[in-house]
């Protein structure tokens, strides 16, 4: 199964991929926020195949909602106008500052804070079996 991370930003946004077993996360791309984006989008879920799309779920300090989340929301409404495919909340804080401490060159912070944000949840999920099996095996 293959996903699609996606770090929303009001002038670009980062987009990363799953491999197809789902466990690791590699930057793909930065798409300008324009008029464009969704149909960018579409033809990226499309080529590479994606079947769930994991987008970073934008709060402040206090944990609460802030205004580029209400732009997540419109982009995500009018996402989902165009995909077949689930579409995830993965919280994300400073996933950008993250990637440019790893990152050296700045073009690819974008695409690089998504594929955090994807890894993340990827390891969350992969995780959470492993962990259910370990505990069964306890009782």
């Amino acid at each position: 199964m293959r996903y699609l991370g996606i770090d929303y930003g009001t002038k670009r946004v980062g987009v990363s991929v799953s491999d197809e077993g789902g466990t690791m996360a590699f930057p793909y791309g930065i798409i300008e926020n324009s008029k464009g984006l969704v149909g960018e989008i579409k033809e990226v879920c499309i080529r590479e195949h994606i079947e769930h799309i994991i987008i970073g779920e934008s709060l402040n300090y206090q944990n609460e909602r802030n205004i580029v989340m209400e732009k997540i929301d419109e982009f995500i409404a009018e996402l989902r106008e165009v995909v077949a495919v689930p579409i995830v909340f993965e919280r994300e804080f400073l996933s950008t500052q993250q990637a440019r401490f790893f990152q050296t060159d700045s073009k690819h912070v974008d695409d690089s804070a998504a594929a955090i944000i994807l890894q993340s949840y990827l390891d969350r999920k992969n995780t959470k079996p492993f962990l259910e099996t370990l505990a069964k095996s306890a009782i």
